[in-house]
């Protein structure tokens, strides 16, 4: 596996790796996806050689916060730490950054994965979130 900076948006792998996981809002919206990446802070992806098998997508400042706004891989390619790499990358990427934050479900796999990786529950520390919907 390598993990690289993902560059030149092709439309086809992207919305085939969003629909493999099922993240329809995404693929419902091909155009607004495209724009969404165009203005990312980084996006990096996880390679077997040619095939994209996962990516993490963050938007933000880059010094004072930064948000993982997309972190998926491919169902073939699940439990092979793929996204524990991607994570990982980006948390050493912007170590100076004092909040990195995410959205996610609250699944018991999906907070195991976020706090075996360093992340807390923003109830954890005190705090909450809010989101429009």
């Amino acid at each position: 596996m390598e993990i690289r900076e993902y560059t030149g948006y092709q439309e086809d792998e992207i919305i085939g790796l969003y629909s493999a996981v099922g993240w329809k809002a995404y693929t419902e919206n091909p155009e607004s996806l495209r724009k969404g990446y165009q203005q990312s802070l980084l996006i990096l992806g996880a390679y077997e050689g040619k095939r994209l098998t996962g990516i993490i997508r963050v938007v933000g400042d880059g010094e004072t916060i930064v948000f993982v706004q997309d972190i998926l891989v491919h169902p073939e390619y699940r439990h092979k730490g793929i996204g524990t790499a991607l994570l990982k990358a980006i948390l050493t990427r912007y170590s100076h950054v004092r909040q990195i934050e995410l959205v996610t479900d609250s699944r018991p796999e999906t907070i195991t994965f976020y706090e075996s990786n360093g992340l807390r529950k923003l109830s954890d520390i005190g705090c909450t979130g809010f989101m429009k919907i």
